[in-house]
């Protein structure tokens, strides 16, 4: 993520790299296991050291995406910070050479697409009309989606390294091992499969289509092969100039061996793939990147998240209702674990981003190398003060049924004086996405109740208390008072953790809330007594009673 020009001084560089070495963060494990265990300490022959991720160009840019992108790029910060000394790079890789073989269901002009399934997604018409080809509109999507980010990286497209020649000493170089590549993957193909495997597929010159074809011969001198065509003819084609692409395991162990890939993390689903691919990887020759194997996302119910079911939460939903740096958080926290990713988990992530951001100042070195805001922020997270947390500026717009900005910052000017939209913007932009997140989610689930007997009594103690309270009484005041009133009705509504949850209940709408004191010192002492009248005398608190 791009640093914010208002931001913390990076620090003695020295000691930072002191605490780096020493630092227990998962970013920093895994920079340390790339330049101890594979690196020796020292630059890579080609000069830099390579991160790469990759991206299936046949539909658009997802949450996993993102996830895998800011992941490696966090890595990658945290290797910078331990060799300076040693530049890097990070591709983005399109597998823009596949052949299609499906019409997506989300996209125009899906009879022209079906057209020409089985082609090269680059060589497929483009059915938006704004490209020159549909792999080309993807990947347009792709880069617009990092550059969103700001995300630091260089692009590779699959068809650019196979049609101008940069693949073709690494694809050389797998028809010269064929049989040892071939028996890599062979033992894990079933019986008809495995009949007619080949690494390579050629591309078809009459169709353009990529083609699942016998292999009948291999001339590794003439760097060629001969295939037998749909038609049931011998073809001889060279397996160079984008003449053949190769299978999956085969192309991503030849890729690591042509660009010389350090560092590539996946998903637990490719655990196989990585293995396989890392063994093609060395029989060409070279070692495979160190690999960081993450969990996958799962649902609401704790299914494993699907495109096809729907069943996600797409970026473009979470950054509806929070902070892109939130979402970053999610990432961040314990990759090696399986995480469900639902719209629940997003309030609880922007204050746990604002908690760290508020520790940050107060931390040294160690303390902010762990602090997952370096990592989100390059190590220079902004400086601004909170103020105030998600949660409570939900249950601030449910109260006053708030619609718009303005009628929140009425109350947070008055209890943060110095904080404005323009002083704070991170504030600013928590309220948009607050009102959109209460709109969708809190609203719809509010049920209020009314107060029992007992407990109007109990309303009508607090009240009074709250009434008689000190004008100085500060947020930790109001709540000592809260407490006190529950617990001088104990015998009537019960231990304290029922009296909090009977205030949520009665006065908000729903089971869980904050710290009161604090939601009173915000919302107001006066407006909290006006709250409390209509709560006593039984009134429909669902209707607004305005700021």
């Amino acid at each position: 993520m791009p640093a914010s020009s208002r931001s913390h001084a990076p620090g003695d560089a020295d000691a930072l790299r002191a605490a780096a070495f020493e630092s227990t963060a998962w970013p920093f494990q895994e920079a340390r296991r790339l330049l101890t265990d594979r690196l020796k300490g020292a630059a890579p022959a080609k000069g830099y050291v390579l991160f790469e991720t990759g991206y299936g160009p046949s539909g658009l840019p997802h949450i996993g995406t993102f996830g895998e992108v800011v992941r490696t790029t966090m890595v990658r910060r945290a290797f910078q910070c331990l060799a300076p000394h040693i530049p890097t790079r990070l591709f983005a890789f399109s597998d823009d050479m596949d052949g299609l073989r499906k019409v997506p269901d989300n996209i125009p002009n899906k009879d022209m697409v079906a057209e020409h399934l089985g082609k090269p997604l680059t060589r497929i018409p483009d059915p938006f009309g704004t490209h020159e080809s549909f792999g080309h509109h993807n990947n347009a999507r792709l880069r617009a989606f990092l550059d969103s980010f700001g995300f630091d990286y260089t692009f590779q497209s699959a068809t650019e390294c196979y049609t101008s020649g940069a693949f073709d000493e690494a694809l050389l170089s797998v028809l010269r091992h064929y049989d040892a590549v071939k028996d890599v993957v062979l033992p894990t193909l079933g019986a008809e499969r495995r009949a007619t495997y080949a690494p390579f597929l050629p591309v078809c010159p009459r169709t353009g289509r990529v083609l699942q074809a016998p292999v009948l011969e291999t001339a590794p001198d003439a760097g060629t092969l001969v295939y037998q065509a749909e038609d049931g003819t011998k073809v001889e084609t060279p397996v160079t100039g984008g003449a053949c692409k190769l299978q999956w395991k085969a192309d991503w162990g030849t890729r690591w061996h042509a660009l010389g890939v350090d560092y590539e993390m996946s998903g637990k689903d490719l655990i196989d793939s990585v293995r396989l691919s890392s063994r093609i990887c060395t029989i060409l020759g070279s070692t495979p990147p160190v690999s960081l194997t993450y969990e996958l996302f799962l649902d609401d119910k704790g299914q494993k998240i699907s495109k096809s079911k729907g069943n996600g939460l797409a970026v473009e939903d979470w950054l509806k209702y929070a902070n892109a740096e939130s979402l970053s958080l999610f990432m961040y926290q314990k990759p090696k674990a399986a995480k469900k990713l639902y719209f629940d988990v997003i309030p609880r992530n922007v204050d746990d981003y604002l908690s760290h951001l508020e520790a940050f100042e107060r931390q040294d070195a160690k303390g902010r190398l762990s602090n997952p805001v370096w990592h989100i922020h390059d190590g220079r997270p902004p400086r601004e003060e909170a103020h105030l947390s998600f949660g409570i500026l939900l249950n601030l717009a449910g109260v006053c049924h708030a619609e718009d900005s303005a009628v929140l910052w009425h109350y947070i000017s008055r209890y943060a004086p110095g904080a404005t939209p323009e002083t704070a913007p991170i504030l600013d932009r928590l309220v948009g996405h607050a009102l959109a997140y209460y709109r969708d989610f809190v609203l719809p689930a509010k049920r209020y109740r009314p107060a029992t007997a007992a407990e109007a009594r109990a309303l009508e103690d607090l009240r009074a208390a709250l009434a008689e309270a000190p004008p100085e009484a500060d947020a930790e005041g109001l709540q000592t008072l809260v407490y006190e009133v529950g617990k001088r009705h104990g015998d009537t509504v019960g231990d304290l953790k029922g009296w909090f949850k009977a205030l949520y209940q009665i006065l908000l709408g729903q089971d869980q809330g904050p710290r009161m004191g604090s939601f009173i010192a915000l919302y107001g002492r006066a407006e909290t007594l006006v709250l409390l009248d209509r709560a006593i005398a039984g009134e429909d608190l669902s209707a607004s009673d305005g700021p």
